[in-house]
C-alpha cells in the first residue's frame, strides 16, 4: 500500500488547509475594509426597520450626510427633501443617514417599528434610517460625539445635519433650519461630490 502525504491525497488535511486559507483571506479582507474605512466611520447601529446590525464603513468613500430627525417636529417636512436629495445624488456618491432621536421636545416618542411606519407612509424615505438613539449631552451615540467634535458644533434641535466628504476627513455642520434644497447647501454638497 502506498501512502501519499499530498495534501490533495488526503481529504482531512484538504478541508484543514481550505479552513486556513479562507480565515486568512478573511483576516486580510476585514483589515483591508478597516484600514480603508475613515475612523469616521468605524461604527456600527441597527437598522430601523429589523434592527439588524450595519457597519458605517459600507459608506466608506461616499459622500455622507447624517441628519438627526423627528416624527414629530415643526421640521419634520424635510424628510422629503432628504429623500428628494438622496435620489438626486445617489447615483454620484451621496448617501443620507437618519437617526431619530427623542432629545428635543420629546418630538420623536414612538418605537423603531412606529417610526420605521411614518417615515415610509408618510415621506416614502427609502435613505438608510438607524434605530432610536440619543445625539447630544453625555448619552450622545459615538458617531454624534465625534462629529460633534470635528466641527464645534453639536445638534441645537432635530434635522441638524452634518456632511462628510469621502474621504472622512472634512466634515461641515448645518443647523436645523437649513433645508436639503437651500441654495447654500446643494452647492457644498456637489463640491463635495466632485472631489474623487
Amino acid at each position: 500500500m502506498k501512502t501519499s502525504s499530498s495534501p490533495t491525497a488526503n481529504p482531512g488535511l484538504r478541508r484543514a488547509l481550505a479552513a486556513a486559507l479562507a480565515f486568512f483571506a478573511l483576516s486580510g479582507a476585514h483589515a483591508a475594509d478597516t484600514t480603508a474605512c475613515p475612523a469616521l466611520l468605524q461604527h456600527r447601529f441597527d437598522r430601523l426597520q429589523d434592527e439588524k446590525p450595519q457597519s458605517l464603513c459600507q459608506y466608506g468613500g461616499k459622500v455622507v450626510l447624517v441628519v438627526n430627525t423627528a416624527s414629530f417636529c415643526g421640521f419634520t417636512k424635510q424628510y422629503e427633501g432628504l429623500e428628494a436629495l438622496n435620489a438626486k445624488y445617489q447615483g454620484r456618491g451621496l448617501v443620507v443617514l437618519g437617526f431619530p432621536s427623542n432629545d428635543f421636545g420629546q418630538q420623536e416618542p414612538g418605537s423603531n417599528t412606529a417610526i420605521a411606519e411614518f417615515c415610509e407612509n408618510t415621506f416614502g424615505v427609502k435613505f438608510p434610517m438607524f434605530s432610536k438613539t440619543s445625539v447630544t449631552g453625555t448619552g450622545a451615540n459615538p458617531l454624534f460625539r465625534q462629529l460633534a467634535e470635528r466641527t464645534g458644533e453639536r445638534p441645537q434641535w432635530n434635522f441638524h445635519k452634518y456632511l462628510i466628504a469621502r474621504d472622512g476627513q472634512v466634515v461641515r455642520s448645518y443647523g436645523s433650519r437649513v433645508e436639503p434644497k437651500d441654495p447654500g447647501f446643494i452647492k457644498d454638497i456637489e463640491k463635495f461630490l466632485s472631489t474623487k
